[in-house]
């Protein structure tokens, strides 16, 4: 019989660890030692205090049965997510914020966990209702009961609060067992939750999906308003709609061109005559904007990776190393002093308008 070869460390799904610090937040409101609990989970105070390092899945749903157990809460999750201030959620707050309906909110909220939580794969589809499925991945979803309904209490608040409407579930479907629907979730939710199911879904009607979202993009404000206004009018216009576009993979040419009111050829032609590119000012732009994340917040690389538009980490490194000869960790423990070597190449470089 072969003998199990050990999983590769990259192969161990992470999530930034947001849970994690929240219930240990919670221990230390009630005086209980940190060290003992987040050593049975495999963790340290050292991991849980650097809000940089990521956590591994399965430590985090550890620590929530261990601190449940400690703390005397057989609802543990489910009291982490109905209590804290959702812009704790942090950036995924403000990818859904920045969002014009539901279904857009959504299908950001499915490609962002995508590299920020490697141990749930959130997904979204929508026609005749709008449903979310969790699925874990590399984890044992057996185990674990706290982890999955801290996130369907969770995006049931997000969702409310992105609409300004208290959203009703048409039915919340779950994988572990209860004898039945605590009065707390039922008070919450405004349904009852089947357990012992075959997934765990959360699902809403379908006209959610084309409900409004009010909200703002606040990372990207904030990004923009460091850069100095020493830009043609043109060029301003073009990053101004470029940028909070980026997080979503929306910020191609022909957007840009709809979004300030010319086509893609004369938007080309217009840049053209200035001696510019989209794809010149698209690298600049990114490239300038990952300078300011990592010098003016504390972001992780992977949140920076996707406030830039790149859905892997690895695509973004080679990126940022192509603009500063340097990695963006690299950057950040040299004090953020990044060589610009990138911006009068970028400038001189004459590539198709078309470029994202």
């Amino acid at each position: 019989m072969p003998v199990p070869r050990p999983r590769r460390i990259d192969s161990i799904p992470s999530a930034s660890g947001g849970i994690a610090r929240l219930v240990c937040g919670r221990l230390r409101e009630r005086g209980i030692p940190l060290a003992p609990l987040l050593s049975k989970a495999g963790l340290s105070v050292e991991q849980i205090d650097n809000s940089s390092v990521r956590v591994e899945a399965g430590s985090q749903i550890r620590i929530l049965d261990l601190a449940a157990a400690a703390l005397l809460d057989d609802l543990l999750g489910f009291h982490l997510a109905r209590d804290y201030d959702l812009r704790e959620v942090g950036l995924l707050y403000y990818v859904l914020a920045s969002s014009d309906v539901m279904n857009d909110a959504l299908e950001k909220a499915a490609r962002y966990g995508r590299i920020n939580n490697e141990g749930v794969l959130l997904k979204f589809h929508t026609n005749r209702e709008t449903v979310l499925t969790f699925e874990y991945t590399g984890v044992d979803r057996r185990s674990d009961s706290h982890h999955i309904e801290f996130w369907l209490a969770s995006f049931v608040r997000l969702c409310r609060q992105l609409t300004n409407r208290r959203l009703i579930p048409s039915r919340i479907r779950v994988v572990h067992h209860r004898k039945k629907t605590p009065a707390e979730f039922r008070s919450l939710f405004g349904c009852d939750i089947e357990f012992g199911a075959t997934t765990d879904e959360l699902v809403f009607p379908g006209a959610v999906a084309l409900m409004p979202v009010v909200g703002a993009d606040r990372y990207c404000e904030e990004a923009l308003a460091h850069r100095t206004p020493t830009r043609t009018s043109l060029r301003a216009s073009v990053e101004n709609a470029m940028a909070p576009l980026l997080p979503h993979g929306k910020a191609n040419a022909v957007e840009i061109a709809r979004r300030i009111g010319m086509s893609r050829r004369t938007l080309a032609r217009k840049l053209s005559s200035e001696d510019l590119t989209f794809s010149a000012i698209a690298e600049e732009l990114k490239g300038d904007l990952a300078k300011h994340y990592l010098k003016a917040s504390d972001l992780p690389i992977s949140q920076i990776a996707w406030l830039l538009g790149y859905s892997e980490v690895s695509a973004f490194t080679h990126a940022f190393k192509r603009w500063t000869g340097m990695t963006p960790r690299q950057s950040r423990a040299q004090g953020h002093r990044v060589a610009p070597r990138s911006a009068a190449k970028t400038r001189n470089r004459r590539r198709s308008p078309s470029g994202r």
